[in-house]
């Protein structure tokens, strides 16, 4: 099969371009490039991977913004570049015989529907198959609630019946069904294993963290033997939120719960406190300059620790040092988090939200979940998070149901479906699993 796909990767870095970038090295890269000569042995290798999936990827990396902050602008500098992305795509049909067009539609934003219609209009009668792949959640209520009967009649016009839509989760089927896809897969998202030591070096030290804060939060005495493997300071409780920084992320929720949470456990004279770290992109300069203000406050300074965007071997470290996760969003375009199936790699307890499709991540009843908007309820449940589960469930999780693997299969096995024109069964979610209860 061959697939065009018309999506950018890195940068500006978020789940969407992270995912994209997967997906394209898994499948064995652009074919672009080796057919022009220019494969390194990295790039031969990828293609054979790609192979045993039996795709040929042709990229267009359709990047419209260098830097998070670009996100969304409308601009006439945009809609000409992304005409000269459209017309690569035309050439790429023509050129190399590829006749199956995947692409990722806007979530509920003017300027990127518009993008949408733009590239429909152009490159949807060029194309044999559209392949749909909903990484955002919300358009559906989005166009019901929010713009004008014109607006849904342009996007039904130009995106309806497409041959096959793939969704993160059950709640983001809405926006498939919204538009008639034909076909309708469900398909989570999966990340190579960052913490494949985790049995080794990272749970043994979780544990004894574990014991140490139950004996803490119940004034018990430690022993010797209980500091062992706790790799010091196990009454300082490492909580990370990894995210852009952003309100609607929960950055500012997430401040004003544990800093309570904080205080409360030290007006009960437990010997136990929380450390915040901070790491993640600020999206808008106002917004930075409020965090700057909250850290001159008393306090403060001792409670949170900020870090700036983060990757690689310093992610890891952070996530893999981490006791807890927390992350209240209520981004309104929230549909499966990177950054919860990260956490869930590492066996991090995570406190987040019931929101969109984010509670389907984990069991039910699970009780990390808060209401949005809820800094009281944040450092209500933080205690019993602390105490609750040392992390190898939410391990458990993530080998099940988010590794690359699982995920690749699954884009492959929805392709293949769509290629040879094969009516879709009713499917349930490759999430099923985390219905499971943790213990």
């Amino acid at each position: 099969m061959k697939l065009l796909i018309f999506a950018h990767t890195p940068p500006p870095h978020h789940g969407q371009s992270y995912m994209v970038q997967l997906m394209l090295a898994g499948f064995g890269g652009d074919r672009r490039k080796s057919k022009r000569g220019r494969a390194t042995s990295s790039l031969k290798d990828a293609a054979a991977e790609g192979e045993s999936y039996g795709i040929e990827c042709y990229h267009v990396n359709a990047r419209l913004s260098k830097k998070l902050e670009d996100i969304g602008d409308l601009r006439v500098g945009k809609f000409l570049l992304l005409l000269s992305y459209c017309l690569q795509a035309i050439w790429c049909r023509f050129r190399y015989g590829v006749t199956t067009m995947y692409y990722i539609p806007a979530p509920g934003k003017p300027s990127a529907l518009y993008r949408d219609w733009m590239v429909m209009l152009i490159c949807r009668w060029v194309f044999k198959r559209i392949v749909l792949h909903w990484h955002a959640a919300g358009l559906a209520s989005w166009l019901e609630t929010s713009v004008p009967m014109r607006t849904r009649s342009w996007t039904y016009r130009f995106m309806k019946r497409v041959d096959l839509s793939i969704v993160l989760s059950l709640f983001n089927r809405a926006d498939a069904e919204k538009i008639f896809s034909r076909q309708i897969r469900v398909v989570s998202n999966g990340i190579p294993d960052p913490c494949p030591e985790f049995q080794r070096q990272v749970l043994p030290r979780r544990k004894a963290r574990f014991a140490v804060r139950r004996k803490l939060l119940t004034n018990q005495p430690l022993t010797e033997e209980d500091m062992q493997h706790t790799e010091g300071a196990p009454n300082i409780v490492r909580v990370l939120y990894l995210a852009h920084c952003t309100r609607e992320k929960g950055l500012f929720d997430t401040i004003s719960g544990i800093a309570l949470a904080r205080q409360r456990l030290a007006e009960r004279k437990f010997a136990i406190s929380l450390r915040l770290q901070i790491a993640g992109t600020f999206v808008s300069s106002q917004q930075k300059a409020e965090f700057e203000r909250l850290l001159t406050q008393p306090g403060m300074g001792e409670l949170i620790e900020y870090f700036g965007f983060v990757s690689g071997e310093q992610k890891n470290r952070l996530l893999r040092d981490a006791d807890l996760f927390c992350f209240p969003t209520y981004y309104e375009n929230e549909n499966q988090p990177v950054n919860l199936i990260e956490a869930m790699a590492f066996g991090l307890p995570i406190l987040t939200t019931r929101w969109r499709s984010v509670p389907e991540l984990f069991p039910a009843n699970y009780p990390g979940l808060v209401d949005i908007r809820s800094p009281e309820q944040i450092a209500n449940v933080m205690p019993a998070l602390m105490t609750g589960e040392a992390g190898d469930g939410f391990r458990d999780i993530f080998l099940r149901n988010f590794t690359l693997e699982r995920y690749l299969t699954g884009l492959a096995e929805a392709f293949g479906k769509v290629e040879q024109g094969h009516p879709e069964p009713q499917l349930s979610p490759v999430t099923s699993g985390v219905s499971q209860q943790i213990r």
